[in-house]
Parts: C-alpha cells; sequence; structure tokens
C-alpha cells in the first residue's frame, strides 16, 4: 500500500471521497446582485467556520478577492485532494492536525512555500522540506474538574493507570489529536511501553467520549474527575463562562505529560493562482491573524514575535517535542493498529 492508501484505510475517509460529501461554501463575498463577486482561492479547510473564519474575512478585506471555502474533517480533505491528484479545485490547504498533511506533502500535491513564509515560524514548527507551515499549537494536556486537587495529579499520564484512578479518567481514542499523541508516546518510549500503557488503561475502566468537547463536558458535570484533551477547549469554555467554570487544565511536566500538535497549511503545486495562494497563507502567519487565533481560540502562536494568551500557563518553549515524525502516515497506521489490538479503539 503507498502511504496514501494506508492514511486512507485508517481514517476509514473511503466513504467521504466524493466531491459532494462537503458542500462548497463561501466565506465572504460582495453583497448585492450588481457587485460581481471577485474571484479568488478555494480552500480545503479541516477547520470550522468559527475557528478560521476571522482570518478569512481578515485576507479577503486586504486582498480585495473572496475565497471559496470547502469545510469538511481534515482526513477526509486529505483523502480528497490524494484522490483528486492535479485535477483538484483547491489552491490551499489547511489541516487541523498534522499527519493529514503530512501525507498531502509526501504524495508531491504541495508546493514549496517561499522563504519569507518559512522564516516567519520556527523550524521545530514547519516542514523541513517547506511544504507546509505551522499556524497554531494545541497543548495536550490533563484537565480536571473540582473534586481534584492539582497537587494529587500525577506528573504523567502514564500514571493514569493506577488504581486511584479506575474509571475516573476520559479520553477520546477516536479522535486524531488522542492518535497522535499515542504516536508520539510510541517514537518517543517505543512500542512495549506504549502498549503497556493502553492495555493499562483500558484496564482502569477509562471512559470513552466521542471528542474533546464531550471530555470536557462530562469533567463539568462530575461524571468523571480527569481527562485527556488539547488545552484550548478549556480556555474557550472559560472564556465563555468566566473564571468559575468548574474545569482548569494542568500540564503535566514529565514523560511528554504535554505535547504541541500544529494546524498548518499548504498551498497545492497543481494551483493556477499560487501567488494569490501564498498571500493567503502569509497573511495566516502573519501578526493580525496570528493574535485573531491567540484571541479567538486561545491556541498558541507559531509565528515569531506574537505573544500567547497571558492566561496560558506554560510558555510553548517549555512544552516537549516528541521523537520521530507524528506526521508519518505508516506511524499513524502501526498506532492505530496498536490501538484496536489492545481495545483501546
Amino acid at each position: 500500500m503507498t502511504p496514501a492508501h494506508l492514511f486512507i484505510a485508517a481514517t476509514a475517509a473511503a466513504a467521504s471521497l466524493a466531491l459532494g460529501a462537503c458542500g462548497a461554501s463561501t466565506s465572504g463575498g460582495s453583497g448585492g446582485p450588481d457587485e460581481p463577486e471577485t474571484e479568488g482561492i478555494t480552500l480545503y479547510s479541516g477547520r470550522i467556520a468559527g475557528a478560521i473564519g476571522g482570518a478569512i474575512d481578515s485576507y479577503e478585506a486586504q486582498a480585495d478577492r473572496d475565497v471559496q471555502v470547502r469545510f469538511a474533517d481534515t482526513a477526509d480533505l486529505a483523502a480528497t485532494l490524494v484522490e483528486e491528484g492535479d485535477a483538484s479545485p483547491a489552491d490551499a490547504f489547511f489541516a487541523q492536525e498534522p499527519g493529514a498533511i503530512g501525507v498531502v506533502a509526501r504524495e508531491g500535491l504541495l508546493a514549496r512555500l517561499p522563504n519569507d513564509i518559512l522564516e516567519r515560524v520556527p523550524a521545530a514548527y514547519r516542514d523541513p522540506g517547506g511544504r507546509w507551515v505551522g499556524v497554531t499549537g494545541r497543548a495536550r494536556i490533563l484537565a480536571f474538574g473540582n473534586e481534584v486537587e492539582r497537587s494529587d495529579l500525577p506528573p504523567s499520564p502514564i500514571e493514569l493507570t493506577e488504581p486511584r484512578w479506575e474509571g475516573r479518567v476520559g479520553w477520546g481514542p477516536a479522535t486524531a489529536s488522542l492518535q497522535q499523541y499515542v504516536t508520539a508516546l510510541r517514537l518517543t518510549f517505543g512500542d512495549d511501553a506504549t502498549r503497556d500503557w493502553l492495555e493499562g488503561m483500558v484496564a482502569n475502566d477509562v471512559q470513552e467520549y466521542p471528542n474533546n468537547v464531550a471530555i470536557r463536558d462530562a469533567i463539568a458535570s462530575g461524571e468523571i474527575d480527569v481527562g485527556l484533551i488539547n488545552h484550548y477547549y478549556v480556555a474557550q469554555a472559560i472564556a465563555a463562562e468566566g473564571p468559575d467554570y468548574p474545569v482548569d487544565v494542568y500540564f503535566p511536566p514529565k514523560g511528554l505529560g504535554s505535547l504541541i500538535l500544529l494546524t498548518s497549511v499548504g498551498v497545492l503545486e497543481s494551483s493556477d493562482r499560487k501567488e494569490e495562494a501564498f498571500d493567503f497563507v502569509r497573511s495566516l502567519v502573519g501578526d493580525e491573524s496570528q493574535r485573531y487565533f491567540t484571541a479567538s481560540s486561545k491556541e498558541y502562536p507559531l509565528a515569531r514575535g506574537i505573544e500567547p494568551d497571558p492566561a496560558l500557563e506554560v510558555p510553548l518553549r517549555d512544552i516537549p517535542s516528541p521523537r520521530g515524525d507524528v506526521t508519518d502516515v505508516t506511524e499513524l497506521q502501526a498506532t492505530i493498529e496498536m490501538m484496536q489490538d489492545t481495545g483501546a479503539l
């Protein structure tokens, strides 16, 4: 199997490959019938409109062009791009997680970005080959509720297999973010140690949820005490509900307790509008968009010189990176197989 086919098999995306799987939608655009739309790039976005819409609006206003956006699951869009190949109508691809854009890059479908774009972001947060660049970072953390003292939390998620956590912990095994975290554990500590942890979590009656929001809400309601999620889900809830929101975040200091997962963007090699697409990418790593992402979604900005939200207690530089390449689709496939074998998925 090629990496692309492994990716499609791993994400079970085949049923969504047709163009009709997600309708194209337009962000921005002209108002009246007498004012023609200004044609612009087509973006495939694995981020929802609420997370990226403000940055798109800003670019449209500055460039005086519309962005035609097709929203869908990142894995489905990556699989679609592989199937479409050079015939794809997409000019740019915004990925919610690194594995998806990694396989698109490895299929030779992404153009090398100009140096001025790449230099906006430290090397650790962009493709070594220059085909994609990180836009924001989400940290994997432990979220916890009011019944748990911060001092009682373990220094590493590895210790959540201890008997005192039985039935009290939630995770989302079907989510790309947890699968990437497990991949990072495999690359850092090896398959045997990671398998032991997965088996221990299952034996300790870890509670399964469909996504990070469901885990957060289960903590808030007292259904569970601790959950493995991305930091910004709690930050967003606190921003909306106030400082008394009953869920807090904890960055475990040991054993790859935390990890940065990237959102990222690339430009299609087949695009007839590369220069416009490059300008769009420039806007995403520009100061205005980076501050927008920081303020609206409480994610870590990746462009140089942009400060994160003050509520983020751990600086980006202090969050470890795993060994190896978490964007390698063969590693993702191995992770999914291990999770299935251990009963975690």
